[in-house]
């Protein structure tokens, strides 16, 4: 269900070709890169966290871990990654598969300025082995993040 609603999301735009679905897993950062033959760096990888007990999503690049210190200066609290268990119900995505596009409403969405660097990025498509070419200016446009964060590990 959540690949076809990220299908109808990129639909609208006429970029539903864009999403490529694979025989093997791009769960992970790893799996991703080696399916898409891409450096890890060139995944975009979707954490999502709770936010005073609203759920929002951060995007980085594949290999960046999120530094606690700067999520708080950024943020005014520490970082509480959403549960596993919890991320379809409340994102609207299930693991492996979680994206900024086509999520509950009440979801906000964060670009990491590490995605910068990169020409083109590949993010989740709403399943565990899905994945959409994007340029980082039409990341932007079409995740409509509420702003861009610099929350990474040096």
């Amino acid at each position: 269900m959540s690949l076809e609603n990220v299908r109808s999301f990129f639909k609208q735009y006429q970029l539903e070709n864009r999403i490529h679905v694979f025989d093997e897993s791009t769960a992970t950062v790893a799996e991703a890169a080696a399916v898409l033959e891409v450096k890890p760096e060139q995944i975009a990888k979707t954490l999502a966290f709770s936010l005073k007990e609203r759920p929002i999503v951060i995007v980085t690049e594949g290999t960046a871990k999120i530094s606690n210190p700067k999520y708080k200066a950024a943020f005014k609290q520490r970082a509480h990654m959403v549960k596993a268990d919890e991320l379809e119900d409340l994102i609207g995505h299930p693991l492996g598969g979680v994206c900024p596009f086509a999520l509950k409403p009440a979801v906000d969405v964060y670009l990491d300025e590490s995605l910068k660097k990169h020409d083109v990025i590949y993010p989740a498509a709403g399943t565990a082995n899905a994945a959409v070419k994007l340029t980082v200016a039409e990341l932007e446009k079409y995740a409509q993040p509420v702003a861009w964060v610099y929350v990474i590990k040096e």
